[in-house]
């Protein structure tokens, strides 16, 4: 069974508002601690003046690591909502960081973990997210009166080849989910009645779709 997951992958700017607390996000694809320390430290810099940086991550595959900071808020007023904001979205390998400037009223307990989740699900909502997944490569050798039978089928499972030689025969490239390789090439071999030459790769790598994902 192959491994998938969701990261960010170009980073998003949202904003909220509450009596005139305005609360800046900001979200970016992070792999290590010293990435957001870096994302912090850029952030930092560039609202110098703000009452507060607010921040949480998620990293590893599994989301195994997971940080989250008030920065002098109440406790559990801002980098838990943010955490969470990113949990529930099924990300990992994610910084969020909210940057408040402080209006003047107190929100309460309830009105700061209001804003900082909303805050950072702008950010996410601006975002692109992506689905990364573990693949393998199959190389798909015919003769060309096999092609278009061939061709038809993959596009009509939406499979895009990585690249296609045409020399004496076809040679096909074609990355597919490491999940689906023994179905898709059991399927090229009963489509060709086996007069399809396949290989498998047994050295897997990663391939990634555009991804939804619930706030």
């Amino acid at each position: 069974m192959g491994i998938s997951y969701k990261t960010v992958k170009i980073e998003g700017f949202g904003t909220y508002e509450e009596k005139k607390s305005r609360f800046l996000g900001y979200s970016r694809h992070t792999e290590s601690e010293e990435e957001v320390n870096a994302f912090l430290t850029e952030i930092r810099k560039k609202y110098y003046d703000a009452s507060h940086h607010c921040y949480a991550f998620v990293s590893g595959k599994n989301g195994e690591t997971a940080r989250s900071s008030d920065d002098r808020e109440p406790s559990g007023t801002a980098g838990h909502p943010i955490l969470s904001v990113i949990q529930k979205a099924g990300l990992t390998d994610t910084t969020v960081i909210v940057v408040r400037y402080f209006g003047g009223t107190l929100l309460g307990t309830g009105g700061l973990v209001r804003s900082y989740t909303k805050a950072a699900q702008e950010a996410l909502r601006a975002s692109l997210v992506i689905e990364k997944y573990e693949a393998e490569m199959l190389t798909v050798v015919l003769d060309y009166s096999l092609y278009g039978t061939v061709q038809a089928f993959l596009a009509a499972e939406k499979m895009d080849p990585a690249s296609s030689e045409f020399t004496d025969v076809v040679t096909i490239r074609l990355p597919v989910p490491l999940e689906e390789a023994s179905g898709i090439t059991a399927k090229l071999t009963d489509l060709t009645q086996g007069r399809a030459k396949i290989e498998r790769n047994e050295k897997h790598l990663w391939l990634e779709k555009t991804s939804e994902i619930s706030l």
